[in-house]
């Protein structure tokens, strides 16, 4: 079972003791594995584990290690066969000696490996937390037992719960691990994705501006304090943590495989083309799609992967309303990528192409269009992935709502378009996105805009800044409604907003040019 570990300059992952580790020469390599394990790298963490077993055979803890490391709680839900591994190992793990906090760990993850033909993954995640919570009230001094709880605890969270009471729940307990282990990669990790969402994302901030020097070499540790930054409109801090994320990982793949590019450089990529675009920096998230595009290489092709490469080219386009481009995009080449396995990922593109359509005034394509993401709802229906035929309901309520519009039913369609709204706030965000390839909101408070409604418009397009902070064509669109409603001051106040936000940038964009000549215009109102 030899695994070579591959890190990149000192390996400086965090601080570590975990109390169940096996033998004393396997202490250190146990160690890095757990940190290695908090911090999502998963493929150097399973390695690490596997040194273990391969120095200690008989350490039941290090086949749990494995295990852990293949169960991505957070991530999509595991593929049968990683189900199987898991299943292999803790059957190994129990028949090894152990002492009784161990015996605990291996049932607990048990709980969501046994059983995988019956039983859903969201029920066996409940039952894994459930095994956590028993262990955190009888180890309640263990920090990690604590740490894993909370994770577990976060990781049984639905969607669709807006009350946030399993994160709150699973924040509280590692913010008051916190402050007595301060350089632990686990607990500033875990709070970060338990406050990843608008009402709690300031709850996160000291730590996510914490977690990157914890463990620096970590691409993921890099990369994750710009979930808490991209949810608070923190652009700037965003687009320096990402290149150092993805810095980070292309030292990783090289040290791999020469050449080749890492998932995590390409997620990292997404958020900060995401970034890019809020502060107006155009030219700078095009190069990045560039880039991607000249990948020959890339490991593994996965969801994340995938996510990105449909994302980039989509945003650059609405975001910048270049709606021809968009009814023109097509899915970009990236090697080994299966498009068919990831529907909703596809569904982005076809979203982008129907808006793109729209507002090309090409009714037939937009149904066509609109019949993609139909299907494309019904395929992930059919595989039981809830969450995400949910995300492409809200695409097809969208565009249903626009067809409405062009066709000039404009009641009818503003009608369907809250109806989007309103799904969309029912609905937290995937983790693998830093935000909607175009809000509802915002987009409802253009269809108001265009209905001669700018006070409706400003309402909606606030309430878009409230969830999603300094959003370039949010700020941009109050700033226009309130022209068209004669509000001055406030005009002022947001397109100042505006050129606040791209100070930084060399940007040409024509909102800047209409921002400065609107001030320029009332400078003594």
């Amino acid at each position: 079972m030899r695994g070579e570990l591959q890190l990149c300059w000192n390996g400086q992952f965090g601080e570590v003791n975990f109390s169940e580790s096996c033998s004393y020469e396997t202490r250190a390599t146990f160690n890095l594995a757990i940190s290695l394990l908090h911090s999502f790298e998963y493929i150097e963490a399973e390695k690490a584990f596997v040194q273990v077993i391969d120095i200690d055979p008989d350490c039941a803890m290090a086949y749990w290690g494995v295990a852990m490391s293949i169960y991505h709680g957070l991530w999509a839900p595991p593929k049968p066969s990683v189900l199987k591994k898991g299943m292999k190992l803790l059957i190994l793990a129990e028949k090894l000696p152990k002492s009784e906090k161990a015996t605990h760990y291996i049932n607990a993850i048990g709980a969501f490996y046994k059983n995988r033909e019956t039983i859903d993954n969201q029920t066996r995640k409940e039952r894994y937390a459930q095994k956590m919570e028993s262990m955190y009230h009888e180890y309640s001094d263990d920090t990690e037992v604590a740490i894993f709880y909370a994770l577990a605890l976060r990781a049984s969270a639905v969607p669709t719960d807006k009350s946030y009471s399993k994160q709150r729940n699973a924040g509280k307990i590692l913010d008051d691990l916190f402050k007595n282990e301060p350089n632990h990669p686990g607990i500033a990790h875990y709070v970060i994705h338990s406050y990843d969402y608008p009402e709690l994302a300031k709850l996160g901030l000291s730590t996510a501006r914490r977690y990157a020097d914890i463990a620096p070499n970590s691409a993921h540790a890099q990369h994750m304090p710009s979930h808490i930054f991209t949810r608070l409109g923190l652009w700037n801090e965003s687009i320096k943590t990402n290149i150092n994320s993805a810095s980070s990982a292309v030292c990783y793949a090289e040290s791999v495989s020469t050449g080749a590019h890492w998932d995590e450089e390409v997620h990292a990529m997404g958020y900060l083309v995401y970034a890019y675009l809020q502060t107006g920096e155009n030219r700078k998230a095009e190069e990045q799609y560039d880039y991607l595009k000249s990948f020959k290489k890339i490991f593994p092709p996965n969801f994340k992967i995938a996510y990105t490469a449909a994302a980039i080219p989509e945003r650059i386009a609405v975001e910048n309303k270049n709606w021809e481009e968009a009814s023109m995009l097509e899915l970009s080449q990236i090697p080994g990528l299966e498009w068919h396995k990831f529907p909703w990922q596809k569904s982005l593109l076809h979203f982008a192409k129907a808006l793109g359509a729209i507002h090309t005034n090409n009714l037939k394509a937009t149904k066509q269009e609109l019949g993609l993401l139909k299907f494309f709802k019904a395929e992930l229906t059919t595989l039981g992935d809830t969450y995400k035929a949910n995300q492409v309901a809200i695409q097809v309520q969208t565009i249903e709502a626009w067809l409405e519009f062009i066709k000039g039913n404009k009641e009818e369609a503003l009608s369907q378009m809250r109806y989007a709204v309103a799904m969309e706030s029912r609905t937290s965000k995937h983790p693998v996105t830093p935000g909607e390839i175009l809000p509802a909101d915002e987009l409802l408070a253009d269809m108001l805009l265009k209905s001669n409604k700018p006070n409706e418009a400003l309402d909606a397009y606030e309430l878009n800044l409230q969830r999603r902070p300094n959003r370039f064509s949010g700020l941009y669109g109050a700033a226009l409604a309130t022209k068209h409603s004669d509000n001055i001051e406030k005009a002022k106040f947001y397109f100042e907003a505006l050129l606040d936000l791209t100070q930084d940038s060399q940007s040409m964009q024509p909102e800047l040019k209409e921002a400065k000549k609107y001030l320029q215009q009332n400078v003594a109102s």
